[in-house]
């Protein structure tokens, strides 16, 4: 039998931190280590370094740019899929997708590569996001995306959709991992002031649906109730939302919160998660998934969130009574209290695990692109 090793191209905005970012990174570094070929076209962003380090190529392309001259790069794309034999052409966000859609369709049938979209989001129903659904297979995160995708696509066949929950990596997010006295010495250095508080965190970019306003709100009530609490917001300002950060920081200064840290973006979010008493997801609209949530509890880090979308899906499953309803205050404020008193048992699990997540993106690859008795290359 012929041996048989793919070439696949990920196409997306931009690789800076983000969870479509990562499982793009971590697919790419999965194709590498099972002797395939990792092409990712982006305009680039934090994440290159580790893309190019795993053994992928990056192509600095920005497909994701909302511009008339994006289009430029349709036959430069085609030209790439021919060019480099491409067997998998998979799109992870809309503009990108209609760039990699419009190259593919312009290949004779026969000589196309496969092509597959992952829907990471809940997007605005119409015409721009339906590019989404014309995957030969459409992978959806959670299965409240795939019931988002029946409900609004009725077109689109539901054997066509694979639900694939994102995965956490349990030898980098132990249970009860404890970061080490290094990390430690310079965490508590920067913030000394959290070395005898309670911590409740907020992960995530500094966009509006995150709910900053109530963790504010949140900050308040716990302050009242005397408890050393300190807040910290984890997450990198969006250069378009600039006035919204600085919004959120004049509200946390309204309110006279002298206990709340906006750290922006860091890269040893793992260790802050590990270091925090509660972490929070307070996202006033659905999320498709929740990774930070997945996180904090694979570390055994209790979690309160808004009980709605992927991130009611995860705490569903794995710690129900971080459960809260949607923009409930006085539950949230109550749960958050009880757990900074009593910290809750987090139960140790087997599910949504990375290995999963990696096994079954692959074979979705190998199933549409691997001919009958062909079997994959071996890495030298």
């Amino acid at each position: 039998m012929v041996q048989r090793a793919l070439t696949v191209v990920q196409v997306l905005p931009a690789v800076e931190e983000g969870g479509v970012e990562r499982g793009t990174l971590e697919v790419a570094n999965a194709l590498v280590q099972r002797g395939h070929r990792s092409i990712v076209i982006s305009a680039g962003g934090r994440l290159v370094p580790y893309l190019t380090k795993g053994g992928s190529e990056h192509i600095a392309w920005p497909v994701g740019a909302k511009s008339p001259l994006t289009l430029r790069y349709v036959a430069k794309l085609r030209r790439l899929l021919r060019q480099r034999q491409v067997d998998v052409l998979h799109a992870r966000s809309r503009l990108p997708a209609w760039i990699a859609y419009l190259a593919w369709r312009g290949i004779k049938p026969a000589l196309r590569p496969h092509f597959v979209t992952t829907v990471h989001g809940l997007y605005s129903v119409g015409r721009y996001s339906a590019i989404m659904t014309r995957g030969e297979r459409v992978i959806a995160v959670s299965h409240t995306v795939k019931e988002y995708l029946l409900k609004n696509y009725p077109g689109l066949p539901e054997q066509r959709i694979q639900v694939i929950p994102r995965g956490v990596d349990r030898r980098f997010y132990p249970f009860d991992y404890r970061p080490n006295s290094g990390w430690l010495r310079g965490w508590y250095a920067q913030y000394p002031q959290l070395l005898d508080a309670y911590v409740v965190t907020l992960p995530g970019r500094m966009t509006r649906l995150k709910g900053h306003e109530d963790f504010i709100e949140l900050l308040k009530r716990l302050r009242e109730e005397g408890l050393p609490v300190w807040g910290l917001v984890v997450g990198g300002e969006d250069r378009r939302r600039k006035a919204y950060a600085e919004e959120i920081k004049q509200s946390a200064r309204q309110a006279g919160l002298d206990n709340l840290i906006f750290t922006g973006h860091r890269s040893d979010l793992r260790e802050i998660l590990a270091v925090s008493n509660v972490v929070l997801s307070l996202s006033t609209q659905p999320e498709s998934f929740g990774r930070t949530v997945l996180e904090a509890l694979s570390l055994g880090v209790p979690v309160a969130g808004y009980d709605h979308g992927g991130v009611g899906e995860i705490l569903n499953s794995l710690f129900p009574e971080g459960r809260v309803p949607l923009g409930d205050m006085d539950e949230l404020a109550a749960k958050v209290t009880a757990f900074l008193k009593q910290k809750p048992a987090v139960t140790q699990h087997t599910d949504f695990s990375l290995q999963r997540m990696l096994d079954d993106t692959l074979r979705v690859y190998e199933s549409l692109a691997i001919p009958a008795g062909g079997v994959l290359a071996t890495q030298p």
